[in-house]
């Protein structure tokens, strides 16, 4: 077994993936619904920052390069992380460093997790509404009203009262037309291919490191070893021991944040399934047809070759057997066993 597939049932409760917009959807065609839904970039994200969380780190740095042009205006240039797999959300998320002028060797590095993105469990589960809000604080006796004429010049006291004189028109209150909300039944998945999740290639020609990152790893106990890329390095059992718990959690307790607060929904796990077989989760966790409009989702606790986790939420959206008040935690234990169990010094090779 070199991979492992993770399939996530949540449930958001007028809820904001993605402010672009009021909320990110999509168009389906045969069922003829906007879908909301958050992208894989944005699960992702949403993972290493759960990563970082966890290992109590604020990640690692990032280089913004600027180029200031003939005219003297700042041009935006590249925009680096630091491609040393040393950092844990670097080893984890992956990097490209292509620098310009083609002066430097490109260096690459696929991430070990692919990463699916949020979306309805079924067009008939998972939907948008609209709403109408308002920013008040005209009770306020301390606000500062600023009106502006065409030509940018502040009016006067005197002169707003002629202006709004006959109007019906507060300054101190903001009408926020249809904001788009999201709720529903939502699905998510996850690959982890063990293959490359602690290991490093040493390829010279298509690099994933630099030269001096390569010698601070060997100098910090990196093992020399191959896998079926080639030649490679292999974070320490220390190192694995480390970031295997906080990659676990970092996968079932990620949540999506965004900057309306107004919006909070826990997005809580509805069911958990964790598989080496790709068919099989995707049939794990899905939705049956039972009319025309209807659909039931439907989640398999007793699926041979997926080992399924139901927490206690579930049972108010779905028909359940088996529920529990630590299904998140054994989901837990189960998925460090397996990443633990796997031999990343002595992976197997290509003849």
């Amino acid at each position: 077994m070199n991979t492992i597939y993770i399939r996530t049932l949540k449930r958001a409760d007028h809820t904001v993936f993605g402010v672009e917009k009021g909320q990110k959807t999509y168009y389906d065609p045969q069922f003829g619904r906007m879908i909301p839904y958050s992208s894989g970039q944005q699960i992702k994200r949403s993972i290493l920052e759960s990563l970082n969380l966890a290992l109590e780190t604020a990640g690692s740095p990032t280089t913004f390069f600027f180029d200031v042009t003939k005219k003297e205006e700042i041009k935006e240039g590249e925009v680096f992380g630091t491609c040393n797999p040393a950092d844990p959300d670097q080893l984890l998320g992956g990097w490209m460093r292509a620098a310009s002028g083609g002066k430097e060797k490109t260096l690459k590095r696929r991430s070990p997790l692919s990463i699916s993105s949020m979306r309805g469990l079924h067009p008939l589960l998972a939907g948008t509404n609209k709403e109408n809000m308002t920013f008040d604080r005209s009770n306020r006796p301390n606000n500062v009203v600023v009106v502006r004429d065409q030509k940018g010049n502040e009016l006067s006291t005197e002169e707003i009262k002629d202006l709004l004189s006959g109007k019906d028109r507060s300054l101190e209150r903001k009408w926020i037309a249809d904001q788009t909300r999201a709720t529903g039944l939502f699905v998510q998945d996850i690959a982890i291919d063990m293959r490359r999740l602690f290991s490093v290639a040493l390829n010279p020609f298509e690099p994933e490191i630099s030269a001096e990152v390569e010698a601070s790893l060997r100098e910090a106990g990196w093992i020399e070893s191959e896998s079926v890329f080639g030649p490679c390095l292999v974070a320490p059992k220390s190192v694995r021991d480390t970031l295997i718990p906080a990659l676990v959690d970092s996968i079932f307790h990620w949540r999506i944040t965004s900057n309306q607060s107004r919006t909070l929904s826990l997005m809580e796990t509805l069911a958990v399934g964790i598989s080496d077989n790709a068919n099989k989760i995707a049939g794990s966790i899905r939705a049956k047809l039972t009319e025309a409009e209807k659909a039931m989702p439907i989640v398999e606790e007793e699926l041979e070759g997926v080992d399924m986790f139901v927490t206690l939420p579930a049972a108010g959206y779905l028909i359940t057997k088996n529920e529990s008040a630590d299904a998140l935690e054994n989901a837990r234990e189960h998925l460090i066993g397996l990443l633990n169990k796997y031999d990343y010094e002595g992976q197997p090779v290509m003849a």
